[in-house]
């Protein structure tokens, strides 16, 4: 794995040691990057299952201005640091091992909003329509923002998940990537709990 374009082009990525992880391949990545970028100016980045940290690292190295890496494999945390370090973006970058689930909800109460959402669960896990209706009913995407979900080639995502609708569907292979987003203006505040941020919390 490497990464493809931008300020780290070129700079070889670690893969999680072991087969608990699928990381998305080069030209899955450069393809999805081709649809929402190729670049950005600014903005955040939440990866939320991580594995070796590709994709935010793409998206760090295209322009975006931070990302969250997010995932409960302490291996793959452990991966992902090596490889921010490696492109030396750690001070753009912050990396936490937890469950995908507790980790939106944390980024909720600090009030977080995304420019690009990545969502690649274990695909036996189904977890896509759950996490999509808590981002849009928590309000997590920018107004112009995206959320990439890549899943396997058959599975059909729903085609709306509250203000998120898809706005383009590839496959390579055996491999499905379904981009959302938002389709109108935010309707009042849906988010709960306090609005303040909680450091340190994710």
């Amino acid at each position: 794995m490497r990464v493809i374009s931008g300020t780290c082009k070129g700079r070889h990525l670690q893969a999680v040691p072991g087969l608990s992880t699928r990381p998305t391949t080069d030209k899955v990545k450069e393809a999805v990057f081709n649809m929402i970028g190729p670049y950005f100016a600014g903005g955040i980045g939440l990866d939320l299952f991580a594995g070796s940290g590709g994709l935010g690292i793409e998206a760090l190295s295209r322009g975006l201005e931070r990302v969250i890496f997010v995932d409960h494999d302490g291996k793959a945390v452990q991966t992902v640091r090596k490889n921010v370090a490696a492109c030396g973006l750690e001070r753009r970058a912050e990396i936490y091992r937890n469950d995908a689930e507790r980790a939106l909800r944390a980024v909720a109460k600090r009030g977080l909003r995304f420019s690009v959402i990545f969502l690649d669960p274990p695909y036996k896990e189904k977890k896509w329509p759950a996490l999509l209706s808590f981002i849009d009913n928590h309000d997590l995407l920018e107004d112009d923002g995206v959320v990439v979900a890549e899943h396997l080639a058959e599975v059909e995502l729903p085609e709306e998940v509250g203000r998120l609708k898809q706005w383009k569907r590839e496959t390579y292979g055996i491999t499905g990537v379904t981009i959302y987003r938002r389709t109108d203006e935010q309707k009042g505040d849906e988010r709960d709990g306090e609005h303040c941020r909680l450091p340190g919390e994710l």
